[in-house]
């Protein structure tokens, strides 16, 4: 008897974990929408530190994003267990700010000007050139302004993490968020700390031989294409999962969209469904944000 109970127990955890697995892989899936625009901005947090402290930095934006996590999954539980009606409007929200992300971004060159962006990046230029500037309190600002958007970003992983096991068991619940958060966490500035020393390893090849030069070069010319890559793949995925948020959490207008193709092109109805959708609602909640921020006397928002 004992011997069968260990095994049905070990049988339980086996399948738990299975599950869990199941669970997580999903909910990097609804994900990945915020991952590709995470990966290009969070890189871009640290443009302008000096490159023996690029991955310093990184590191501790990377424990700020634990931290934010470990504030994050708690709370999601929580709403799971005592207010789950909660769950669907907090992922509508989260589709909505999404699509607004990338809307923001396709408007960013109309909303600023490139003499604005000049302007900035020259002022950065100078001040980091000047011995007067304290460049340990300038790079705590830095990291702490990528924590903050870092919140944001896990913010939403969480909660459209929280929309796939909402329906599990507390247990997989629990173990799926973690699983999710820590997983995302290691991903992300992973790759993050790879992205910002590629010109540095680009750099150290173009010593090291022919071939390695040649390499090197390679890596060089590449990288800011990489970066653009990064950037336009995680904008058009904010609209294919903001979007379809949005879509499959109001059945009649699900029904609307996937009614508009036969069933065999189902799936491309739903995709540009879902972006059409995403882009007019980030449009909408644009020309929202930007009108509050004129009679406020603000700027447009800039990502």
């Amino acid at each position: 008897m004992a011997g069968a109970s260990l095994f049905a127990l070990l049988d339980d955890i086996a399948t738990l974990l299975d599950d869990v697995s199941i669970l997580t892989k999903v909910a990097a899936k609804k994900t990945a929408g915020v991952l590709g625009d995470d990966l290009a901005l969070n890189a871009q947090q640290v443009t302008g530190v000096s490159a023996n402290r690029e991955l310093p930095v990184v590191w501790a934006v990377a424990k700020g994003s634990l931290l934010n996590k470990a504030i994050l999954v708690p709370a999601a539980l929580a709403i799971s267990a005592w207010l789950p009606w909660a769950i669907t409007p907090l992922m509508m929200l989260g589709g909505a700010f999404l699509c607004y992300e990338g809307v923001e971004k396709l408007a960013h060159k109309f909303l600023h000007s490139k003499d604005e962006d000049d302007a900035h990046k020259a002022e950065l230029t100078r001040a980091l050139a000047d011995d007067r500037t304290d460049v340990v309190a300038w790079e705590k600002n830095k990291i702490k302004g990528a924590v903050r958007t870092d919140f944001i970003l896990s913010a939403e992983i969480i909660v459209l993490s929280l929309g796939v096991v909402s329906s599990a068991p507390f247990g997989q619940q629990v173990a799926t968020l973690i699983a999710v958060a820590l997983g995302m966490t290691v991903f992300v500035y992973g790759l993050v700390a790879g992205i910002v020393k590629l010109d540095d390893i680009g750099a150290w090849m173009l010593d090291k031989g022919r071939a390695m030069a040649a390499l090197g070069r390679g890596i060089l010319h590449a990288t800011p294409w990489l970066m653009r890559g990064l950037s336009i793949a995680g904008t058009a995925a904010m609209f294919l999962v903001g979007g379809g948020i949005l879509v499959h959490s109001i059945p009649a207008l699900h029904h609307f969209v996937v009614g508009l193709a036969p069933s065999h092109l189902e799936w491309l109805a739903n995709a540009l469904g879902s972006v059409v959708v995403g882009v007019g609602i980030g449009a909408v909640v644009l020309a929202v944000v930007t009108l509050v921020q004129k009679l406020r006397g603000g700027s447009a928002p800039a990502h």
